[in-house]
């Protein structure tokens, strides 16, 4: 349905914010509902204003029950969607049950004139209903994947990610993986610091570990009290260019080995390497200094390894990432 258009995502101008119309409809769960709007509307500038423009549309305006015994109101229909730069889906009643077909005539006239289209968590359905995920890749709920690949076999489901960004269609996984697929829009348009300030407004990391390439940045870890852990943490990343070890700060942090692994939620190695990605990040879209340099500052034993572990962990060199976020507003 999408391959005939050429896609590029859209980016928040000082003059135009983008315009998302986010789908409700009966029975809808809150959560659901609540994460785009959450995420996009604390979305602002360095000037306060704001960097997207919400539309909530539904097939028929007016109050729409949710799952949780009370309405909304919906302010559009379906027909506002022809305006909007994205079109969001924020997940599905039933899996079981097929979307109306106005619902998906206009996610199809959506993606034909080039409209980015977002299905979150069992979104994904909506989308394959439409047509828009044939042969590219996806991913939903891990609990329903199974009657998602019995309904769409020609999509390449993706069982170990938060989300997939295919360019024009992007699909998450489910509930509060949504909140990393939307972080991660926002940091694809309107750039880093935005991304992060409101990652901050929500109290969430702006990056949780997971099996995927993922645009956003991940945490750096500081301390303002006595705690150890968060303290040893909190120097490492201020001492990425030193050869560190987990002796060296399971000491600091007065752990043990396995312990101090542990509370980092992840391999200790794995961990370190995020981290240096994470400053090389920065400076790739902060500044002009060439990637030798980069890599050392950042602690890596050399430019080649640095490539080879932007290739595995984001999928993307160095080079290629400057080019997508530098310069973005």
């Amino acid at each position: 349905m999408t391959n005939n258009v050429h896609f590029a995502p859209k980016m928040a101008h000082l003059d135009a914010p983008i315009k998302v119309g986010v789908v409700v409809f009966d029975d809808i769960i809150p959560f659901h509902l609540s994460v785009p709007c959450a995420v996009f509307e604390k979305a602002e500038r360095e000037d306060g204003r704001a960097c997207y423009q919400l539309m909530i549309c539904a097939t028929h305006a007016g109050p729409l029950r949710t799952n949780s015994g009370f309405s909304i109101v919906a302010e559009h229909e379906l027909a506002m969607l022809a305006e909007a730069d994205m079109v969001v889906v924020p997940s599905w009643s039933d899996p079981a049950v097929a979307p109306p077909p106005a619902l998906l005539q206009a996610l199809q006239q959506a993606a034909q004139r080039g409209a980015q289209i977002v299905g979150l968590c069992l979104g994904a359905f909506v989308l394959g209903a439409a047509g828009l995920l044939q042969q590219q890749r996806a991913t939903t709920h891990w609990r329903w994947m199974s009657d998602f690949e019995r309904l769409y076999p020609d999509v390449t489901i993706d069982r170990d990610v938060l989300y997939i960004d295919e360019g024009q269609i992007v699909t998450s996984a489910g509930t509060a993986a949504s909140i990393d697929c939307c972080l991660h829009l926002v940091r694809e348009q309107c750039g880093v610091d935005v991304a992060n300030s409101v990652a901050r407004m929500l109290v969430v990391p702006p990056h949780r570990q997971g099996g995927q390439a993922q645009y956003i940045e991940q945490p750096v870890y500081h301390s303002a009290g006595n705690d150890r852990f968060m303290s040893a943490l909190s120097w490492a990343t201020e001492n990425l260019q030193q050869a560190l070890t987990l002796d060296q700060l399971a000491e600091r942090a007065l752990m043990s080995r396995r312990s101090f692994n542990q509370t980092t939620g992840s391999c200790f190695s794995d961990w370190l390497v995020n981290q240096r990605l994470a400053l090389a990040q920065r400076f790739l879209e902060k500044t002009d200094q060439p990637v030798e340099l980069i890599a050392e500052k950042a602690g890596f034993s050399s430019p080649l390894m640095l490539r080879r572990h932007f290739k595995k962990n984001l999928n993307t060199s160095p080079l290629q990432y400057r080019k997508t976020f530098r310069g973005r507003v």
